[in-house]
């Protein structure tokens, strides 16, 4: 399925996208609501959802497999022009990393200055434990989403854990319903409505597929190292 470009884009218009990495599983209206805010917060081109692989500060999370998120994805943006779905980090065996995936992505959207990486608010507070954590601040500079009633951290932490961190991020109060894929898919499982939660796409999608019959207990998402 590859990366999806704007062939439109101007050479030297430089567009800003955003990369929207999380398990997305499933996605909701909240990572839409996070996605469109970010856009006209910041301004960005086009936003690139990103369904991870395996990340190594969740290795014993259940997770579904990556064809039925990457699918769910793909039917959660479809009515949004500015939205597009990445395979950039499936297929792969070893642990997933935000440097490396956003190292490939540079590469391969060579008409792209700068990348913002789009992460949910408590992602900062671990920020440090990510590999090469500063030069995935050189690589793309990063939008943390805070939803709503979610306290926002304080610039100084970051600061002290990683030095100058906080010129690089950008925070996104985003509107709506404070709801996680945890939430969702426990009441999946317990047979309890999802309407005006999840995109009618993605709830067909689900129970075509039989998923989610069993409640699951992961982290909070979204979040990746």
């Amino acid at each position: 399925m590859g990366v999806a470009r704007n062939r439109g884009a101007a050479q030297d218009a430089r567009p800003v996208i955003g990369v929207f990495g999380g398990t997305f599983d499933p996605p909701h209206l909240g990572h839409l609501a996070a996605a469109q805010e970010a856009c006209d917060v910041v301004g960005l081109e086009r936003v690139l959802f990103v369904p991870t692989g395996r990340n190594p500060l969740k290795r014993l999370a259940p997770v579904s497999a990556a064809e039925h998120r990457l699918a769910m994805t793909a039917l959660a943006i479809q009515q949004n022009c500015h939205f597009a779905v990445s395979d950039a980090d499936l297929g792969r065996d070893r642990a997933s990393y935000t440097v490396d995936l956003l190292a490939r992505l540079r590469a391969e959207l060579e008409v792209v200055e700068e990348l913002a990486f789009v992460v949910g608010m408590d992602v900062l507070h671990e920020l440090h434990r990510w590999r090469h954590p500063r030069r995935v601040l050189e690589l793309a500079r990063l939008i943390a989403i805070a939803r709503p009633g979610q306290g926002v951290v304080a610039m100084d932490e970051l600061e002290a854990r990683l030095p100058g961190a906080g010129a690089r991020v950008t925070i996104v109060h985003t509107p709506g319903v404070a709801i996680s894929s945890t939430e969702l898919r426990a009441r999946f499982a317990e047979g309890r409505s999802v309407r005006y939660l999840v995109p009618d796409a993605v709830i067909a999608y689900i129970h075509k597929h039989g998923l989610y019959l069993q409640s699951a207990v992961a982290e909070p998402d979204p979040s990746r190292p």
